[in-house]
């Protein structure tokens, strides 16, 4: 696993219906609305890393597909999508909230594509994709956030993180030595990066995220939680179709033998930040159209929820409308 990082790339967005958010209360001068715990949907809120719950990931499943096949499901996203680019012409309108979509994932987990299939319907001017890899010489000069607030989405836009801030409770949990390299003070051997190092960067995951809601941006995060099964026989497919030959890397089966490792740090990580303000969702990734689906449906429940409106003219402007119409309609 590493970490992508590059310029940001216009992506279309798709449109989805769940009932994950119900019950929501405005909470920050942000005016975004919080997670209400109590009032929680059936359709999707077995996906939910409940927030000050701690999560174990065998007691969440990676191959459901409800009680939908592959054909229904298809078509429920197409319908979905529809209503995703409504939300987000009106979001762009509004230009006043703005949406962080964070994708996570073993190697092979379906990220890519889900960004693919589920952004496909959005306007291009109001989408914005990063990928976050190995930090350059001179982000290696600031702290960890750095560089992922500066590819915060702006108000009116949706951006999308393929990978994020959370590789560095995550790959760096596994590989503690990559922590050498951000040079902190104190820091300076790979026992030091000990249990009460990884509860401050949980800390500053949780803080840094709740600036960012108050400020007008709703997160939501996904765990594409796939099978090592799943994965092993996407890896093989990459390796016996010459055209995905490209997508193989020999660090894939380097990083897949610490299966272990990566999911006790997503369970750790997901525990720790999942919260009402940024929640983490556990999608089953195992069927790439099932998992599609369930994160359309819980991105058109957000939408629903931030209760967006058409932005509406002044009066004075509105009384002028007619007279320009007119003019209009008397053109010869």
């Amino acid at each position: 696993m590493f970490m992508f990082y590059g310029p940001p790339t216009i992506c279309h967005v798709p449109v989805v219906q769940t009932k994950a958010w119900p019950g929501l209360s405005v909470i920050n001068a942000g005016g975004v609305p919080q997670l209400n715990i109590t009032g929680m949907s059936k359709e999707t809120d077995r996906f939910l890393a409940v927030p000050g719950k701690k999560i174990k990931l065998k007691d969440f499943s990676t191959s459901e597909s409800g009680k939908l096949d592959k054909a229904e499901g298809k078509a429920n996203l197409q319908t979905v999508k529809a209503k995703l680019s409504k939300h987000q012409e009106t979001l762009y309108a509004e230009n006043t909230h703005s949406l962080l979509i964070i994708f996570q994932a073993m190697d092979a987990a379906g990220k890519d594509s889900a960004i693919s299939h589920v952004m496909s319907g959005l306007n291009p001017q109001g989408c914005q994709v990063f990928s976050f890899k190995t930090p350059t010489v001179n982000e290696y000069q600031h702290d960890f956030l750095w560089r992922h607030h500066l590819a915060l989405p702006k108000k009116g836009m949706i951006g999308i993180h393929n990978r994020s801030h959370y590789e560095n409770v995550l790959v760096c949990k596994v590989h503690p030595e990559y922590v050498l390299s951000e040079r902190i003070p104190g820091i300076d051997s790979v026992k030091k990066a000990d249990k009460n190092f990884w509860k401050a960067r949980y800390d500053s995951i949780r803080d840094f995220e709740r600036h960012v809601t108050a400020s007008g941006t709703r997160i939501i995060k996904f765990f594409l939680y796939v099978s090592p099964e799943e994965q092993k026989e996407r890896f093989l497919e990459r390796i016996n179709n010459p055209d995905k030959n490209w997508k193989f890397s020999g660090a894939d089966i380097t990083e897949r033998a610490l299966w272990k490792d990566y999911m006790s740090a997503y369970e750790e990580a997901i525990s720790e930040t999942s919260t009402a303000d940024a929640p983490w969702y556990i999608i089953p990734a195992d069927k790439k159209w099932f998992a599609r689906l369930t994160i359309s449906q819980i991105l058109e429940q957000a939408f629903e929820d931030m209760k967006l409106k058409f932005p509406e003219l002044p009066e004075e402007q509105m009384s002028k409308l007619e007279g320009y119409k007119k003019n209009l309609l008397e053109e010869v």
